[in-house]
């Protein structure tokens, strides 16, 4: 019996460390890996191995059954001109197994791309038969898993403000996603099989600056499901078989780039530039619950870019500017606020009760999970980071500017 117990608790531990990141933060998009990961990681400290990624872009990559997925846009024969390409790579050996170029853009939309920003800024995301790229008002793709075209969808345009930024989520037979330009702003939805659109909802506010780049989070509330997609000037709950607004707050800010947290029943959302707040929102009733539905808020040192991580009853906000804030996620007592180094783009990710931090120069960083602060561990992978960390089967994968790494655990 013993044996057979220490056999199971292996296959469970396997199961667990073997868990697949299909999308942007996770499972459920929540930043929570299972298992454990390297402690220490560098340029030099770790490597399993690291790969040369032609182009730029900021696309975290997913990972699917040994294999990474990612995004970049290289340059086109002509003058502002790109093409959007999506790579694969080995995660056991880190060679390139295929490289597609997706979609063109021919420099039609006029663009501004924001320093801190590219065309190749979404994550993808895969439901195990099909990889789903996105970019933005340039278009989306379903690609076969050898990289071939399935579909490919180019008619959902508006005008770009700095880049894009919000990734896909996937909700039953829909691939949803935010639109939210200068011109126009809504909450798009298409058939995963055919790329068609199944519905298309505009926001309910107009925003003085409409352009944002949030990636949505699916809840469910008391048994049904919820598509929760801020914007600028509003976050707001959404049917997904529909797309029928079904609750709404609204808020002064507009460029906001996190993925919703959800978690005790609340949704945390940040207002966004230029002074963003943190909202706990209840996601419950119907229209406008703005002055009922607001739990608790917060304007000290809060995050814009990277989203906020819920761990027991802690919330963790890292402001764009490098502030780490702990809080109670029911109540917003907070228990820290201190100073880390370098300015942030990257979401938190959490194994092993440890946070995990990485900074746009490339500064990494370790700190417990708790109502504590101590830097546990501080690296420098010396070029800049803005995409978020992949944990898998106890490795750590990280995209820099120029490259893709895999850290593995320490040698004994």
């Amino acid at each position: 019996m013993r044996l057979i117990l220490t056999i199971c608790l292996a296959l469970i531990a396997q199961k667990v460390n073997a868990e697949d990141w299909a999308e942007f933060r996770g499972p459920q998009g929540k930043g929570i890996y299972a298992g454990k990961l390297p402690t220490e990681w560098g340029p030099n400290t770790n490597v399993t191995w690291k790969t040369e990624i032609p182009g730029h872009g900021w696309s975290s990559p997913i990972l699917w059954k040994g294999k990474l997925y990612l995004t970049t846009a290289t340059e086109g024969e002509k003058k502002d001109t790109y093409a959007l390409e999506a790579l694969c790579v080995d995660a056991a050996t880190g060679n390139v197994d295929w490289r597609k170029k997706v979609i063109d853009d021919d420099g039609s939309l006029n663009d501004q791309i924001h320093k801190k920003n590219s065309r190749a800024s979404p994550t993808p995301i895969t439901d195990g038969e099909k990889i789903y790229v996105h970019f933005g008002p340039w278009g989306t793709a379903a690609l076969n898993m050898d990289g071939s075209v399935y579909w490919k969808q180019t008619d959902l345009k508006f005008k770009p403000q700095h880049g894009n930024g919000g990734s896909p989520i996937l909700v039953d037979n829909l691939l949803v996603f935010t639109c939210d330009g200068t011109d126009q702003q809504y909450l798009a939805a298409l058939d995963k099989k055919t790329g068609q659109v199944a519905w298309k909802t505009p926001r309910s506010i107009k925003a003085s600056l409409g352009f944002s780049f949030s990636t949505p989070e699916l809840i469910d509330v008391n048994g049904k499901k919820q598509i929760i997609a801020p914007g600028s000037n509003i976050a707001a709950g959404y049917d997904p078989a529909t797309g029928k607004e079904l609750w709404h707050v609204k808020y002064v800010g507009w460029s906001l780039c996190q993925r919703p947290t959800y978690a005790h029943g609340l949704v945390f959302v940040s207002t966004g530039f230029m002074s963003p707040q943190l909202f706990a929102i209840k996601p419950t009733g119907n229209g406008d619950v703005t002055e009922t539905n607001i739990a608790w808020k917060s304007k000290k040192q809060v995050s814009n870019t990277p989203s906020f991580l819920a761990v027991g009853d802690e919330l963790y906000s890292v402001s764009d500017k490098g502030y780490l804030t702990c809080y109670d996620a029911k109540t917003g007592q907070e228990h820290y606020s201190e100073r880390i180094p370098g300015q942030y783009s990257a979401s938190p990710l959490y194994a092993d009760g440890k946070i995990y931090l990485t900074s746009e120069e490339g500064i990494g960083l370790l700190v417990p999970a708790g109502k504590e602060f101590k830097i546990l561990y501080k690296t420098d992978m010396k070029e800049k980071t803005f995409a978020s960390f992949v944990p898998g089967d106890g490795a750590l994968y990280i995209r820099t500017e120029t490259k893709l790494y895999k850290f593995g655990p320490k040698s004994n």
